[in-house]
């Protein structure tokens, strides 16, 4: 099944990589994912995504992060939760927690109102 809804919509994204709850894939294709990579609850990425590495070191992804269209993910960088990466960005350096970023080689913008498209939140369970 894995396999099948990959093909078809032209997504690689292997089986081992960890992702949290709430993951939203916006217009669903073109993709693709480092096995690696670690990706936290209610993430929204879209369309032409590239989170990538030479070095077997992936890119781990806070909780409640939007990563717009034509972002490029370059080797170990941390993003932190409830950011926000601008299309077309070029990530090649950790992202901090509550900010916006955009440009290549992206830089932060500022940290008002971030993660603000976020979509289709999960509430995450917690352990009793």
């Amino acid at each position: 099944m894995h396999r099948l809804c990959c093909n078809l919509r032209q997504i690689d994204l292997p089986i081992e990589t960890r992702i949290g709850f709430g993951l939203y894939l916006g217009h669903k294709r073109c993709m693709v994912i480092n096995g690696g990579t670690i990706i936290g609850n209610n993430v929204n990425l879209f369309q032409f995504l590239n989170i990538g590495t030479e070095h077997n070191t992936p890119a781990i992804i806070g909780d409640e992060v939007y990563v717009g269209p034509n972002v490029c993910i370059v080797e170990r960088v941390c993003i932190g939760s409830k950011s926000s990466i601008g299309a077309g960005a070029v990530v090649t350096k950790d992202v901090p927690t509550r900010s916006t970023c955009a440009g290549v080689p992206a830089k932060v913008l500022n940290y008002k109102e971030p993660g603000r498209f976020i979509k289709n939140c999960w509430e995450v369970p917690t352990e009793d």
